[in-house]
């Protein structure tokens, strides 16, 4: 078997971290290891995480950094020959790392493996790996298991997109996903965080022409113009 280290950026999730780390724990595979990287948190969320004791491992900077960093940082601590980048108000499904792992086997040109989720009631299929359509919009989430060899590390300037951000810079890398046909996680909407989704027609109004202005939306753009400025698209 080959080790897989699931990383956990935690920023003030204490209410849901217990319930998280008891998704790996249950995981049918079991070489694993559990890295949380507490990122400045102000709740007891790392008090949470440590009463797992030594079947984790909880590292507490003391300042917010983001969750990019938290990631990376994960990473260089990190033995395994998998990463898995795992949000902590994410459930996963007993058999979800089983899955990945597997698939990953299967095909040795896979860099990464990816699933579809729940978010709340909303469910994303994800669909089979097509660079060109990558290139136009996201569908694979952070929460997939990539080979240690092929990750590049995470933009730790950016705020939004940062999972997309992963996927088009080992694009253009020649690295390549392979998609599971499962839905092999659920997270729950959180007011706080990335975990929050908007349906898609509410981009498309124009909330400007109408003399409307939304911060989420104005950001939204703002962050969009970034990834694709950065990977000329």
């Amino acid at each position: 078997m080959f080790m897989i280290s699931i990383i956990i950026p935690l920023y003030n999730k204490e209410k849901t971290i217990k319930r998280c780390i008891e998704s790996i724990l249950s995981q049918t595979y079991r070489d694993l290891e559990i890295i949380v990287v507490d990122d400045g948190s102000d709740d007891g969320g790392a008090e949470e995480a440590r009463k797992f004791g030594d079947k984790i491992k909880v590292f507490s900077e003391g300042k917010n950094y983001g969750a990019n960093w938290a990631r990376n940082y994960g990473a260089h601590k990190a033995g395994g020959n998998y990463l898995f980048f795992c949000d902590a108000d994410v459930i996963l499904r007993n058999d979800a790392l089983e899955k990945l792992k597997k698939a990953l086997g299967k095909d040795s040109s896979g860099s990464y493996a990816y699933s579809g989720f729940k978010l709340g009631w909303k469910i994303f299929k994800s669909r089979a790996f097509d660079a060109e359509e990558l290139k136009k919009r996201n569908y694979i989430s952070t929460m997939s298991l990539i080979r240690r060899g092929d990750f590049p590390g995470f933009d730790e300037q950016l705020k939004k997109f940062q999972d997309w951000d992963l996927w088009l810079t080992m694009l253009e890398q020649g690295k390549r996903g392979i998609f599971v046909d499962e839905i092999l996680f659920y997270a729950k909407p959180s007011r706080h965080g990335k975990s929050k989704w908007f349906p898609r027609f509410f981009y498309k109004i124009p909330w400007k022409k109408l003399g409307i202005r939304i911060g989420a939306l104005e950001k939204y753009e703002e962050a969009l113009k970034k990834i694709r400025d950065k990977h000329s698209l």
